[in-house]
């Protein structure tokens, strides 16, 4: 039985060199994929943290889970479902959690060995470590206080402090992680690590920041919205506009978007060099040859894409995540699979991998076969949703050539809108097609295969 050493990464979309994205430094990550296998093909089942992470440790997807928001923990509503680490525990591994896994800290107890680990390393676990920052949420504070608020403000979107790595919690968590590999280097052992960036607020040390020139940072080659978009498809990226320097409408301009940007690529190079400082460790320990590990970002994120930030909608940009799967003696080492897979895979993977009995919840299917032959026909489609606002739910399937989105009524069905981008015309969804006669006849086949359901659309070829 391998030990397993599952990374998650908050808000990392596939802008990685293993992913051909020379612009941006991850050199550990890159040589974990040197090592293994890239997916190039891996989509969330719903762009936004709590629902997504629930589908990969359930092997659900969200109209099973019933999460869609960040206020519903896994346990509240599937209190019996057995759960990816704990049914790892169950067969015999000691597991651990350190940083952010579940998107609630205290989910799921039960699948661990000993209680989550998580650090906060910064002023009062907002992410931030300079005095201007730490004023700027203060006075924030002191005026939300006074309205009558319970909530607590935030700062800046950004920030570069002269610290070390452990000074930020991702740096911590790290340490953490190194710990734990030694207390269980003679365990076979699930070791769990959630790090925090890139998510915002973009904080992480000046030297991270140093790593790159921000004049020759590239803008998004696609600022404006899809052509033809709907009323449900964009956001106004409100997670955004709470920090202090962000406009409260409106675009970024243009010097603004390449500094949020910068900071978006300091955080995945800080973020990296952790990944890397655990690595070493697993390598010191001589574990490297009997661990499985694979990584992963939770969703996609724009950052500046169609306009906007964030996640949170169906388009390519918030579905498309990077997963990456180093899987000792199994497949070729610097492969890249090219098929359709989904973040529910990851669970019957891991236990085909460690010759696990694969639990019948499972909605997902192992990826094994695919590492093992990169080149195969793999699923016919990916299924992502995302909910708006009066009971509409988007469902959107993403085949070989295009994305087909129907916001549909939650409750009756009825289709309100839809979206179709082809992808062998416009790799960045710039023009919804939909209204186009000539896709007719795609439209109608892609909406009956939605409404067969997914479990017809994700088996595969």
């Amino acid at each position: 039985m391998p030990n397993v050493l599952f990374i998650a990464v908050d808000d990392l979309r596939p802008e990685l060199g293993c992913y051909g994205v020379d612009a941006v430094h991850s050199p550990h990550i890159d040589e974990i994929a040197q090592n293994g296998v890239v997916f190039d093909r891996s989509y969330c089942q719903q762009s936004v943290c709590a629902p997504s992470r629930a589908s990969v440790l359930t092997g659900c997807r969200p109209d099973t889970t019933g999460i869609f928001d960040l206020q519903t923990p896994v346990r509240s509503v599937m209190p019996d479902v057995i759960t990816l680490p704990e049914h790892f525990k169950n067969h015999g591994y000691t597991t651990r959690s350190i940083g952010k896994i579940y998107h609630h800290r205290q989910d799921d107890l039960q699948g661990w060995s000993s209680e989550p680990h998580v650090s906060q390393g910064d002023w009062q676990g907002r992410g931030y470590l300079t005095d201007e920052a730490i004023e700027t949420i203060t006075r924030n504070d002191e005026i939300l206080k006074a309205s009558g608020s319970t909530r607590r403000g935030l700062g800046p979107a950004y920030e570069s402090a002269d610290v070390e790595d452990s000074a930020y919690h991702d740096g911590k968590d790290a340490d953490a992680a190194i710990q734990a590999l030694n207390e269980l280097k003679d365990e076979t052992f699930f070791i769990a690590l959630g790090f925090h960036k890139p998510h915002l607020p973009f904080s992480a040390p000046t030297r991270y920041w140093d790593l790159y020139d921000p004049e020759v940072i590239p803008l998004p080659a696609t600022i404006d919205a899809p052509e033809g978009a709907t009323a449900y498809s964009l956001t106004n990226f409100g997670e955004l506009r709470g920090y202090t320097n962000i406009p409260d409408d409106g675009a970024m301009d243009a010097d603004l978007a390449r500094t949020l940007k910068h900071g978006y690529y300091a955080c995945v190079s800080y973020m990296d060099a952790q990944v890397g400082r655990v690595m070493a460790e697993l390598r010191r320990l001589g574990l490297d040859k009997d661990t499985v590990v694979l990584l992963w970002g939770d969703h996609g994120w724009k950052l500046g894409d169609h306009g906007s930030w964030c996640k949170h909608t169906n388009f390519e940009i918030d579905t498309k995540a990077p997963m990456v799967l180093s899987a000792p003696g199994r497949g070729s080492a610097g492969s890249h699979a090219g098929g359709l897979t989904e973040f529910v895979d990851m669970y019957p993977t891991l236990c085909d991998l460690c010759d696990i009995p694969i639990p019948d919840h499972c909605e997902g299917q192992s990826l094994v076969p695919l590492v093992e032959d990169t080149e195969r026909d793999w699923k016919q489609a990916a299924i992502s949703q995302y909910p708006r606002g009066g009971g509409v739910m988007g469902y959107t399937l993403r085949t070989n050539d295009y994305r087909y989105t129907e916001w549909q009524d939650a409750q009756s069905g009825e289709v309100k809108e839809r979206e179709l981008y082809d992808h062998r015309t416009s790799s960045d969804e710039a023009a919804n097609v939909a209204s186009n006669d000539a896709y007719r006849s795609t439209i109608d086949d892609f909406s009956a295969q939605l409404g067969a359901g997914w479990q017809a659309q994700a088996a595969v070829v």
